[in-house]
């Protein structure tokens, strides 16, 4: 056991994150939200939102529409002033029924079915003697020109219809909203979820101007005090950020992942990646011989097979024998025997790996910090939402200790806030931004 002890504390010496590696990080990500803004080179590309904060006094009912997934979430609501907002009503509907024979994400689906599909389900919620301006939250990669025009540069998230890259989304919501004659529908703005989150958050309380994604993926965004684009939002993509301390481990996830050389800070913190990070490190071990006498479970041994749902498991098992872990050992790979030691090792890399990924973030906030208030001399709010920071036991605490570390005798001035429902409130207080047509084009 002697030789797994050292193994494990190697492995904690490549992958936790001293202090003044994480300033080095947080360095180097602000040099780069420069670059990106300065039209240089960089990983992060800035995109703007062509949206500001809320002012918290919008007023109005609205529509709003959640596509970010296999499912649309269409919700209306009333922004009442003093950052307070009702749901009216909400919905969410399958993009895909097997029982029910369609599926609008499969190739052989069109942008035509999809989007009328979509227009379907909003003409089943909405009065047809009402004004409804539309908010937009779509989250794939896009490519946005003004506070309501967003070309999609590529699906992801399994969804393969066609005739949508390449074009503008608004346009054809805007295309099915008509061909049903919701005429009092009008699509006002277009956002990805990580400026709602931010939108949702700054709506109720004004300090708030960053905005992050910690869940499946990873992305934040903030509000931009400098010169010309003062007070807009920013969408930073930064879960694309490369300039990091990568292991092998790392390397070897990338170098077998579907985007190779890209998404690296994603593949290094998110939900997606925590798990396949935690099996690599894993099978490397039982190849040694280390753990689980050569086990060769295909959990183990192929891709993705532990997902953050186990992660989460074994970091909630407090319990002085470990039962859960031995469960899911026994249960999902028919370790029946595993040892005590075992069981603390394989506990002790998923808390690695999930320390890591919170000291990569907060450096990341830590250098947006830098970037928005290099003095640190106001208050902030950082909204975020993302099933990592919500669920994940002890991340979310893990996160917010390291960063007030980081910011020592200024620790007070920063505040991390869980924000739901950001993809639908947040879309709703865009709407009402982009019928006042706040930098808009």
């Amino acid at each position: 056991m002697q030789q797994l002890a050292n193994e494990v504390r190697k492995l904690r010496s490549k992958f936790i994150l001293s202090e003044a590696e994480m300033i080095d990080t947080a360095k180097k990500f602000q040099r780069a939200m420069q670059a990106g803004r300065e039209g240089k080179g960089s990983s992060l590309k800035m995109l703007p939102a062509f949206l500001a904060k809320p002012t918290g006094n919008e007023k109005g009912v609205y529509l709003a529409v959640d596509l970010g997934g296999t499912n649309v979430r269409v919700m209306i609501i009333e922004l009442k002033g003093k950052g307070n907002y009702k749901i009216l009503d909400r919905h969410a509907f399958p993009l895909k029924n097997s029982q029910k024979s369609y599926d609008f994400t499969s190739e052989t689906s069109s942008a035509a079915a999809l989007f009328g599909y979509i227009a379907e389900r909003i003409k089943s919620m909405v009065a047809p003697n009402s004004f409804y301006p539309l908010g937009f939250t779509f989250s794939f990669p896009s490519r946005q020109t003004a506070v309501n025009q967003a070309v999609l540069i590529k699906w992801t998230k399994e969804i393969k219809t066609p005739g949508v890259e390449g074009e503008d989304v608004s346009k054809i919501l805007a295309g099915a909203l008509d061909d049903k004659n919701l005429h009092q529908v009008v699509p006002r703005a277009i956002i990805n979820d990580t400026v709602g989150t931010l939108l949702t958050a700054s709506y109720r309380d004004p300090c708030t101007d960053i905005g992050s994604i910690c869940g499946t993926g990873h992305n934040s965004c903030y509000v931009e005090p400098q010169a010309l684009t003062s007070g807009e939002v920013i969408n930073m993509e930064s879960g694309n950020f490369n300039e990091l301390p990568f292991t092998s481990y790392d390397t070897r996830l990338d170098k077998q992942s579907d985007i190779p050389g890209e998404q690296c800070l994603e593949k290094m913190v998110s939900g997606k990646y925590i798990g396949e990070l935690t099996r690599i490190i894993l099978q490397d071990f039982i190849k040694q011989n280390l753990i689980l006498n050569n086990n060769q479970s295909d959990i183990f041994f192929s891709p993705y097979m532990i997902k953050a749902e186990d992660i989460s498991l074994f970091l909630a098992d407090e319990s002085s024998e470990l039962t859960g872990i031995f469960q899911w050992l026994q249960n999902v790979c028919g370790a029946s025997g595993a040892l005590l030691e075992e069981r603390i090792t394989l506990r002790t890399i998923a808390s690695i790996v999930v320390t890591r990924s919170a000291q990569l973030v907060a450096a990341s906030y830590f250098g947006v910090l830098q970037h928005i208030d290099p003095r640190l001399e106001r208050k902030h709010s950082i909204a975020i939402d993302g099933s990592l920071y919500e669920f994940t036991p002890g991340y979310a605490a893990k996160l917010e200790v390291t960063l007030k570390n980081l910011l020592k005798e200024k620790s007070a001035l920063v505040t991390l806030k869980l924000t739901k429902d950001g993809s639908g409130i947040g879309a709703a207080v865009a709407a009402a931004l982009g019928d006042k047509g706040q930098l808009n084009d």
